[in-house]
């Protein structure tokens, strides 16, 4: 059973920087062994984010896109893999909660902290039997798998017409993790592969993966649960870089402050170039309209089950359009921050690499989000 958390360190600000505290200590020995520092694991709990989502009948919190938002930036500052893991274990959890009933009991029996982690690709396949579903398949990319406690996994269902999906929660015991997470970004993810053999999930344990798009809860009517995914989807994904263009802005005005400290000598007033200023100017700016966006993006999600189609096509659009802002924002910086800023112990390079890493995730790409948003506004 799961130590449970103190109510008082939910995602208060204070918990928060503590844990962003500690990640920053475990940042490169987080990345060197490709997973999270227990250290980090333990804080990450602690402070709520695996309870944050989950159903307050569960002792969860049920609670809100904007405190998330801003808690997981907030810890993308000191090191965008323990954001990005944070983000996911909330938002895994709140997918939890489109579980039937009896579902929801089986995952949180032993309290609301409970991690889940998953993945909607539909690579593996269920026959149906019985009472449920039999599983099997390999899942990849799969992070903060490491530390989980259960995982909803998608798979191909057998149908009359287009194939169909559905996920699974599935415990712990009966999945394996195969290590095949070596990438030259986010590498403290340990984002794995998951393997399942011919593993039977009880109908409890499974919904309709149309249900997530549409926000139909069998069990819930909590405003987190019952939000259309395409609405939160890319909150989750760029919240983290939104953080760790924060951290890349303030070491990269640190290390440039001091090359014209260094450069100025004895006289009292250190000369600027205008290309630094520039770069400084743009640079902060954008990561502003990004911040503005998510913040936007997130009070929409807030509304739930009331949030509209084209609402929903905005935030799809807003955070697709936030990412981009921030990753030429970020290779701004590296670009600018020279040949001293590009060594290996510096914070820059790790997050340079990081925030490139993250924007090739499937669900921040602009074209399709532009073509969601294009369709409502046309009604096409």
């Amino acid at each position: 059973m799961r130590e449970q958390s103190s109510p008082a360190t939910r995602l208060t600000p204070t918990a928060v920087a503590d844990l962003a505290a500690v990640a920053a200590r475990c940042a490169a020995a987080s990345e060197a062994d490709r997973r999270l520092d227990p250290d980090v694991v333990h804080a990450l709990i602690d402070v709520g984010f695996a309870r944050h989502f989950a159903p307050i009948r569960h002792g969860g919190d049920a609670g809100t896109f904007t405190d998330l938002t801003r808690a997981v930036a907030r810890i993308g500052e000191a090191c965008t893999a323990t954001a990005w893991c944070a983000s996911l274990v909330a938002n895994l959890g709140r997918m939890a909660g489109l579980l039937p009933a009896e579902g929801q009991a089986e995952v949180w029996a032993d309290g609301p902290d409970a991690v889940v982690v998953g993945s909607l690709s539909p690579t593996g396949r269920a026959e149906p039997v019985s009472g449920g579903w039999r599983l099997s398949g390999r899942w990849a990319y799969i992070s903060a798998v490491g530390f989980a406690d259960w995982a909803l996994l998608c798979g191909q269902v057998p149908s009359d017409g287009p194939p169909a999906a559905r996920v699974f929660a599935v415990p712990r015991a009966a999945y394996e993790i195969t290590d095949t997470w070596f990438n030259v970004g986010m590498g403290a993810t340990g984002s794995n592969t998951v393997v399942v053999r011919d593993v039977l999930v009880p109908d409890a344990r499974s919904f309709d993966r149309a249900h997530l798009f549409t926000g139909a809860a069998a069990a819930s009517t909590e405003p987190c649960h019952v939000v259309p995914l395409p609405a939160v989807n890319g909150l989750s994904f760029v919240a983290p870089v939104l953080g760790a263009a924060r951290g890349m802005e303030r070491a990269w005005t640190g290390h440039v402050a001091e090359k014209i400290r260094s450069a100025a000598g004895p006289t009292p007033a250190p000369p600027r170039r205008v290309e630094q200023d520039v770069t400084l100017a743009r640079t902060a700016g954008e990561i502003d309209a990004a911040e503005l966006l998510l913040e936007r993006a997130a009070a929409a999600a807030d509304q739930g089950a009331g949030i509209t189609p084209l609402e929903t096509s905005r935030n799809l659009r807003d955070c697709s359009l936030a990412l981009d802002l921030l990753v030429e924002a970020v290779n701004r910086l590296f670009r600018a921050a020279g040949t001293s800023g590009h060594a290996t112990s510096s914070p820059m390079q790790r997050a340079w690499r990081d925030v490139n890493t993250a924007s090739s995730h499937v669900a921040l790409q602009f074209p399709p989000a532009a073509s969601a948003y294009a369709d409502q506004v046309f009604k096409i």
